[in-house]
């Protein structure tokens, strides 16, 4: 009589396992981007294609300094918000698997003794005795014991798809937390390098100012003799102490700056500030890496957040499938095998053998529509997220070309800057050397020195902001241009 119970139950479990192999729901594909232009405008690259998992090398090292190479290093080890994307990636992996546990039977083991009685006119109690409870007579009454223990099981068979679906929907977020993880890293690092560029900025401007500084000084003073030798007005001493007043307040200004930059970059390598200190380096000039004519738009492909967007799109298609699957009835089957018997020495023996075996099938027939608006819901998730993919296409878009016409007007904006700053340099001494000679006013003196400052402090800016914007061009591409295909 078993045997033809249990065969019935295999055939129906072989069958259903025939039925699982289609999924409800629709089955997820790329969505389609805003059409993409042969070339950038900004410059002329090839069409770009998906290559989010190439490899990004380590981009810092194109601008060759050894510093900021160990700080980026530092980086991906212990900042705290490349180590909680970390974490989160692991939660997110953890999920997967804990999804796809849901496709195999769960199977447990029972054991317990149970001690029963019972008489007339006799008292009794309920005692829990290991896996179960035991009615204990006061007394004149019969009672026995049994013994018990079994394996068993049960299964959902995966008929509609709706396991396999929440799985696909685990994994694309898993694999969007995987690029949120490269995009934490890809963000830390730049901000790493822009605030490094920052800090040497502020020491070439230190320099700078302290040379100036002490170039006022000297000005003041040649102000100062004239006054007292009555060739001069007063209040061109007067001037003088003003603009030495007015340089030595914008050294302390850069060198509050530089401090700022410098407690940032403790934090991004995840260290106190007061722990953490970088040695000036007033002479300080990082190579600037060259943009090859030829850099392929795939790169633009490889951004971390276009990628982390185009899976959360695949995650949400899954979750249609999942609220599909309520449509249709939930099916399990269970089963055990086991032992029972009244003496201890008999509980394994052939005779004491119990079994059971069973399916079971459940079937929502009215929600008042509550399903309808869980796939609704679910169809108006993955439109949210298709938007959003395609969004953050066209944000990585205007970044690129943004970022390559920064390029452009920053490197003839240095240019025009070096010759201002000779120029305005070679004014300022020709005019205090006539001052000198009495033949122009010390108004003179302070315009020439003033543009002058101004020209060479700009010219450390646009320097640095070269640097800057080539990060930023680094990050519109998703890390570099130096790495393998």
């Amino acid at each position: 009589m078993r045997t033809r119970l249990v065969r019935p139950l295999v055939a129906a479990a072989v069958a259903l396992g025939a039925l699982a192999a289609c999924a409800v729901g629709p089955d997820y594909h790329r969505p389609s981007t805003p059409p993409l232009a042969v070339a950038f405008k900004e410059q002329g690259w090839t069409p770009a294609q998906p290559a989010d998992l190439s490899p990004r090398g380590d981009w810092w090292t194109l601008f060759q300094d050894p510093t900021l190479n160990a700080l980026a290093a530092r980086v991906a080890i212990s900042n705290q918000n490349v180590a909680a994307a970390e974490a989160a990636y692991r939660q997110a992996e953890a999920l997967v698997r804990e999804q796809r546990a849901s496709l195999f039977p769960t199977i447990g083991l029972d054991a317990g003794v149970t001690r029963s009685g019972g008489g007339r006119g006799g008292s009794s109690q309920v005692v829990s005795t290991g896996g179960g409870s035991s009615l204990v007579t006061g007394g004149g009454g019969r009672s026995s014991t049994t013994y018990r223990a079994s394996l068993g099981g049960s299964w959902e068979p995966d008929v509609w798809g709706r396991i396999r679906r929440s799985i696909e929907g685990a994994r694309g977020e898993a694999q969007a937390s995987d690029a949120d993880l490269a995009a934490a890293r890809l963000s830390a690092q730049g901000a790493l390098a822009a605030d490094y560029f920052g800090l040497r900025q502020a020491d070439a401007e230190i320099a700078l100012l302290r040379e100036v500084v002490e170039g006022y000084r000297r000005s003041l003073q040649i102000a100062q003799n004239r006054y007292n030798a009555g060739v001069a007005p007063h209040s061109d001493a007067l001037q003088a102490q003003s603009q030495l007043a007015s340089a030595q307040a914008d050294l302390n200004d850069v060198t509050r700056d530089r401090a700022q930059f410098e407690h940032a970059i403790a934090v991004l390598v995840g260290e106190t500030p007061e722990a953490f200190s970088l040695a000036a380096d007033p002479t300080w000039a990082a190579a600037l890496p060259a943009i090859p004519a030829g850099v392929p738009s795939t790169l633009l492909q490889r951004r971390p957040d276009i990628a982390a967007a185009e899976r959360r799109a695949a995650a949400a298609s899954a979750q249609i499938g999942v609220a599909t699957a309520a449509y249709f009835p939930d099916l399990t089957l269970t089963g055990s095998y086991g032992f029972a018997t009244t003496e201890l020495g008999q509980l394994f023996a052939a005779s004491s053998n119990v079994w059971s075996i069973g399916a079971a099938a459940a079937q929502t027939l009215f929600d008042a529509g509550a399903r309808r608006a869980r796939v609704a819901q679910s169809r108006g998730a993955y439109d949210q997220a298709v938007a959003q993919y395609r969004q953050s296409v066209l944000a990585a878009l205007q970044e690129v070309e943004d970022q390559l016409a920064a390029q452009r007007v920053l490197s003839a904006d240095y240019e025009l800057r070096r010759q201002s700053a000779g120029a305005s340099q070679a004014a300022a001494t020709m005019v205090l050397n006539q001052y000198r000679e009495g033949q122009v006013d010390y108004t003179s003196v302070v315009t020439a020195q003033a543009t002058a400052l101004n020209a060479r402090r700009a010219l450390i800016q646009a320097a640095a902001q070269r640097r800057t914007a080539a990060v930023s061009l680094i990050q519109a591409l998703g890390g570099g241009w130096s790495a393998p295909f």
